[in-house]
């Protein structure tokens, strides 16, 4: 940090970013040295076979050569280690370097077709042994060769050639001149086009219509807004993050004042209802997880699954008329049917047609509960992706209820598809025409639970007495008006640092400035940082103080940002008020705040445990609000803590606990 520039453009790897590849390479390097070395010691003197000319000549190049590299690579990675990643003063001397190890690829390129050249001579008679040697000698020319290819393609940037990425000094840096607006226009018309094709060509295998294309350049604007503001290469992320985690659970690990431990308190926060909530919430639960087909089954019962569904899958087959959308060998509907208890005359209508905007759900009746239930799946395709990414702001206004409320745009539109195929296609009539006095209850996971809680407001007039159980929904879904509202009918289940429901783009933005910040406040080299990191994530222990040159600062200055912070900033957004005088690190966010559905319930475990994965794990529920999951923690659970098996578990296990509890 900032992203090295050589041969005149910004590259996506930092100058401090050599330390581990070189270090790896220069082993290599020497060990592979030290072999050649012996190999012409032990052989000097007997090159009289034929074609041992060509053979003596090309060992003595190429120890030469191999000495010349590791000069250029104990360079390259003593000066890459020098300097922290917000200083990189030390290593200013790094691309003269880099330069030269570059340049010592020519000659090992050619050594290494006279190698391939002097292998396939049928005229060479040497031993097998000398042959054996060269060949693997060519052999481990070529894939470091290859693999530095690919690494350089890896760490190229599109736009890193491009010389109005920085405003020149002559121009004006005053956002309303023509000059300066003509070429930030120009920049982010190239930065909208990079990420459109990165989006394409990752979803090259679907097929696209005028739907996917304004989906692509909606996503392309919204990474180009997040990822141009900041130098940082993928390594500083990284690094980031390891800080933020480390420095997270240094606080977690305080002691709280008695206050903080009162206000939090699972006694004062829990209410009457909430057993009751919890009970309800792990019997819906499976018909969330049950919306996911056999993909969830499959990954829950790995040594079975598939010997159930084939001795099933040609019984109870729905007619045409039960189910849309492609269900080969009836794995899906088999492996719902397996999930619910259900049976096959309890389903009313069965969905599998997947687009963007348009995701699978199923109608069923649960008489357990009498509830008619809606099932919405989460994501699980490329199109769920694409939705789940169309995150800009839609207005959402509910006659005689709420005016301009703010909704997620991509769960927006799934919600409205499923709206009209319940309404307008006639299916909660038919249901309701089967169980006139049963209640409408509708559920999902991630994208699903999003989805399910927009449909439920939008169902909420029509149906008054509707509940909805949204497990897991991202953050940034509802607007705070909205949010209040739909308190009355929908609950939310969080599960222990789950990343999604804290996933919106404000939160994504205070991210953004708390890994600028932390990075460029650390005094210790990035290595350092990545190596503790990755031990303290794997075997654990006490969080890494690192120092920092916030250390020591008054308060006042505490609030103001580091020259180091303002250099990471690449240019100013319009996004933001001024250019000279406005701190990104402390400027308003230009999205609207968006919040959780419903009321919340929060599932946390009683010892946090280092591990993964553990068989015996307590948790603890309690009743939350939005503004605890208003900044996103690190942590190695905060994607299992999304996973649908691990919501349902801890469901069961206090449900559960609840019973016998009552029970005793």
């Amino acid at each position: 940090m900032p992203g090295l520039v050589v041969f005149g453009r910004r590259w996506a790897i930092g100058s401090d970013d050599f330390v581990l590849p070189g270090a790896f390479e220069l082993f290599v390097r020497l060990v592979w040295w030290i072999g050649i070395l012996v190999l012409y010691t032990v052989r000097k003197g007997q090159f009289n076979c034929p074609g041992g000319g060509l053979l003596h000549s090309y060992l003595l190049g190429l120890l030469i050569l191999l000495a010349s590299i590791i000069c250029a690579l104990s360079a390259l990675v003593y000066i890459s280690m020098q300097g922290t990643i917000s200083n990189p003063g030390p290593r200013k001397s790094l691309p003269k370097i880099l330069y030269t190890r570059l340049f010592l690829y020519f000659p090992e390129f050619i050594w290494a077709v006279v190698g391939v050249v002097w292998v396939s001579d049928n005229s060479v008679q040497c031993e097998k042994t000398v042959i054996n040697g060269v060949i693997w000698t060519v052999i481990a020319s070529w894939i470091i060769i290859v693999f530095t290819v690919i690494g350089v393609v890896i760490v190229f940037d599109p736009l890193g050639g491009k010389k109005t990425f920085y405003l020149p000094e002559g121009v004006s840096r005053n956002l309303e001149s023509s000059q300066s607006g003509q070429l930030l226009y120009n920049v982010k018309s190239s930065a909208t086009r990079v990420w459109e094709k990165r989006i394409r060509l990752l979803c090259c295998c679907i097929v696209q219509d005028d739907d996917h294309r304004v989906a692509f350049t909606s996503i392309a604007e919204l990474f180009r807004n997040y990822f141009s503001e900041t130098d940082l290469v993928p390594s500083d992320i990284a690094a980031g993050l390891i800080l933020l985690h480390q420095e997270q659970d240094k606080m977690e690990n305080c002691p709280k004042e008695p206050e903080e431990v009162l206000c939090h308190s699972p006694s004062s926060l829990v209410t009457d209802d909430l057993d009751v909530e919890l009970e309800n919430a792990a019997h819906y639960m499976l018909f969330a997880a049950a919306a996911y087909g056999w993909p969830y089954y499959v990954y829950t019962n790995p040594y079975t699954a598939l010997c159930k569904l084939n001795g099933d899958c040609c019984r109870n087959r729905p007619t045409d008329s039960d189910i849309m959308g492609s269900d080969h060998h009836n794995f899906h509907f088999g492996s719902i049917l397996k999930i619910t208890g259900l049976q096959y005359r309890d389903f009313i209508h069965i969905s599998f047609h997947n687009k963007i905007y348009e995701i699978p759900f199923f109608v069923a009746l649960d008489h357990k509960k009498e509830a008619i239930v809606v099932a919405v799946r989460g994501t699980l395709s490329f199109e769920d992706i694409l939705t789940d990414l169309s995150a800009d702001c839609e207005d959402l206004t509910l006659e005689e209820v709420l005016e301009n409320g703010f909704v997620h745009k991509g769960i927006t539109q799934a919600a409205n598809y499923i709206y009209q195929k319940l309404i307008n296609d006639g299916i909660l009539n038919q249901a309701f025409t089967i169980a006139p006095e049963y209640k409408l209850v509708v559920v999902g996971h991630s994208l699903g639970g999003g989805t399910a809680s927009v449909l439920a407001i939008k169902l909420r007039n029509s149906f008054p007495t509707l509940r909805c159980y949204a497990f897991s929904p991202p953050g940034g879904l509802l607007s705070k008006p909205l949010a209040d509202y739909s308190k009355h009918f929908i609950v939310s289940v969080i599960v222990g640092k789950d990343l999604v429901a804290r996933l919106s783009l404000p939160n994504m933005e205070d991210l953004k400035r708390r890994i600028v910040r932390i990075v460029a406040n650390c005094n210790r080299p990035k290595y350092q940082i990545l190596l503790r990191g990755c031990w303290y994530e794997v075997f654990g222990g006490d969080p890494d103080d690192f120092p920092t040159e916030l250390d020591g600062r008054s308060q006042d200055a505490l609030s103001q940002p580091l020259l180091a912070e303002e250099s990471l900033m690449v240019h100013r957004s319009p996004s933001y008020n001024a250019l000279e005088e406005e701190s990104h690190l402390n400027s308003p966010p230009q999205y609207p705040h968006l919040y959780l559905p419903g009321k919340i319930i929060h599932i946390v475990e009683e010892c946090s445990s280092r591990r993964l994965c553990s068989s015996d794990i307590k948790y603890t529920a309690r009743w939350s609000n939005e503004t605890v999951f208003s900044s996103i923690l690190i942590s190695p659970k905060m994607i299992t803590d999304h996973m649908p098996d691990v919501v349902l578990k801890a469901l069961n296990s206090l449900s559960q606990e609840h019973g016998s509890c009552l029970s005793c």
